[in-house]
This record gives structure tokens, sequence and C-alpha cells, in this order.
């Protein structure tokens, strides 16, 4: 029985083990939270922070192969402990610092929004004149789910800017693109699969809703998954990876990558045939990824902590094709995720009719 380790406990970490132990692996985990979700579940775990080399190193010795649950772990420290990561560290790496991530995109086939690299009062100002009003200040590391990043819509924005500096950040153009979708896919170095192709919803900069399918024509889905899996190819990239497009017309924009299991695919435990973390857990143990099939029109509701009771009152009512799912997290915040639900076999406007007025 093999044995995978997770660096990251949370809820990405908690999924992957449920399929893990599925496939017949045993899993240990290491965070620094002593109540992290995943913790309930794995077989062991290592309580320490993500910067801790000794603690890292005895993960590799302790694990046959492995793998991390979000970006924000150094990788520099993991470059040194590669020969144990499957999916290898350059993936991290390159998703790790925004400037990074555009230019490895453009150099990979894809388009990214045109953006600036900025650093101090002076670069931004002058960044901000060639880019023009809006645009959209971002740090070039640890932003996420809204986190350093502001709107700029005038020079009455740009204090909100100047507060993060001297941190290294971009400057991206604002375009005015009809929605976003995500696309995740998974690869074996020979073998890519892919997954439906969803379309992201946010409020407040937070995913909100992934409807599935996208409500794209046939020629922009295939040219969606073709540019997806060529870049995959292009960059070397084995394991999991999401990229997260704008679609403005019949033109498709770079936006995001995640080398890990993401937010807009947890859809896929019951809306398709095999999940992100299934198919992770087979790449990860050396077996034949399955190509997945979606089972029906799906959506997917992230559940922040302001929505917690209402989704565990709907995980009493038992509705059919309704599956609620809890992470555990012993403390819930309005912005904080704190579970999922998925609803197979339903659109958005059966959403909005019957699910959406019962949420913040």
């Amino acid at each position: 029985m093999k044995t995978i380790g997770i660096i990251g406990g949370g809820q990405l970490g908690l999924m992957t083990i449920e399929q893990a132990h599925l496939l017949g692996a045993k899993t240990i985990c290491l965070d620094p939270t002593a109540d992290s979700p995943a913790f309930r579940i794995s077989d062991e775990h290592i309580i320490a922070s993500f910067d801790d080399e000794q603690a890292l190193q005895d993960l590799c010795r302790r694990s046959d192969i492995v793998t991390y649950e979000f970006e924000n772990v150094s990788g520099d420290l993991l470059t040194a402990m590669e020969k144990h990561i499957k999916q290898g560290v350059r993936p991290l790496l390159d998703s790790q610092d925004r400037a990074r991530e555009k230019n490895n995109a453009r150099e990979n086939g894809l388009t990214p929004v045109n953006f600036i690299e900025v650093d101090d009062v002076n670069s931004l100002t002058e960044g901000v004149k060639k880019m023009g009003y809006p645009c959209i200040f971002k740090t070039r590391r640890l932003g996420y789910d809204g986190h350093g990043q502001v709107v700029l819509k005038s020079d009455a924005d740009l204090e909100k800017a100047v507060a993060y500096l001297p941190v290294p950040a971009i400057l991206e153009e604002f375009i005015s693109f009809d929605f976003e979708v995500s696309i995740v896919m998974v690869s074996d170095g020979e073998k890519i699969i892919s997954f439906p192709i969803g379309k992201n919803i946010h409020t407040g900069g937070i995913l909100d809703l992934c409807i599935v399918p996208a409500p794209i024509n046939d020629t922009l889905k295939e040219k969606i998954e073709t540019l997806g899996k060529e870049f995959m190819q292009k960059c070397g990239y084995k394991g999991i990876l999401t990229i997260e497009f704008f679609v403005k017309g019949d033109q498709i924009y770079f936006n995001e990558m995640a080398p890990r299991p993401h937010n807009s695919g947890h859809y896929t435990i019951e809306g398709c045939s095999t999940n992100q973390f299934m198919e992770l857990g087979r790449f990860l143990l050396g077996m034949d990824l399955q190509e997945p099939k979606l089972v029906a029109p799906t959506i997917m509701k992230n559940i922040l902590g302001q929505d917690l009771e209402v989704a565990e009152q709907i995980a009493k009512e038992n509705h059919p094709n309704v599956y609620v799912h809890i992470y555990g997290k012993t403390e819930s915040k309005p912005k904080r995720k704190m579970g999922h639900i998925t609803f197979v076999g339903m659109d958005l406007d059966e959403y909005n009719e019957k699910w959406k007025h019962r949420f913040v």
C-alpha cells in the first residue's frame, strides 16, 4: 500500500484523501493548524509550518509520493525535495508569481491580458498612465480570492494600491469580458484528460457558482480544450492543472492557473463519471487515467461562512440530486469557504428559481 504525502490540510487535502482511500492508498498530511479538516481522515499527520524544512523532509521520508494542495508553499524549499514530488515543482513556481505566470503563458501559446510590472510609487503612476483607467492592481505573490487586488478607476484609488508597495505587483488591463471559464486537466506525461468546461460566477472576488456545461459553442469549447492541453505539453507539466480563461466573443484570454485541485472542479465529484481528486490520485499512484463524462448539467454553489447554517439545513432536508459538502472547519467567517453544494441535473434558470433565494 502506497502512502501519499500532502502538503496542506485544508478542504482540498480532505477531498484528495477521500479519493486516495478509495484507491487503496494511505495518506500523511502536513499543516500548521492542529484542527485542519484533512487531519480528521488522514492516516497520519504532521503539525508544522510550511517553511519548516525538517518537517517537509520528514513528510517526504514517510511518503512514497508527495503532492501539494495549494500554491503558497516555498518553491525553493520544495526544489531540494523534487524527486519526491511526482508533479514536479515547476508548475508551482510558475503559478506563484503573477508576472512569471503570465510570461510563461504567453511563451507557451496562451494570450494573457496586457499587464505591466510595478514595484514602487513611480512605476505605479507611470504604469497607470500607460494602461489607463480602469485597470487592476495585483500583488505578484500570495493573492487569492480577491486578496492583494485593487480595481483602480481613478486617481482617488491609487492610495489603496500604494498601501501594498513596495511589494512587487502588476497592473493589469481591465477588459469587459463576457464571462470566465475554467478547465481542469490531468496529465500522466503521455495522456491528458480534461473535465467539462465550467462557467464561473464570482461575488466579491470569490467564486460563487460554477455552471456546467459552460454556455459556449462547440468551436470555442474545442479551442479551449486544445489550448489547455497544448499548454501542458509545451510546459512539460504533469499531474493536475486548472486554467481560468476570460471569454470575450470568440476571443480567449488567459487569466491564471492552479497546479492543484480547484474550487471550480468540485462539481466533478457528483457531476462526472470520475472526479478531479480521483484522477489526481490515479496519477500519483501510477494508475491509468479515466476520461471523465458529464453525468448531467450541474451547478456548484460555494458555501461561505454566512451561508453555513443554510447549507447545514439543506443537508438535513435530503433533497434528491443535491449533495452538501461541509468541510468541518472549526471557525466560520463570512467570506471563508466552509463547504459547497452540488446540484446535479440542474441549470442556472432552475437554480435561480428554486435555490438562489436561500442564500445571502
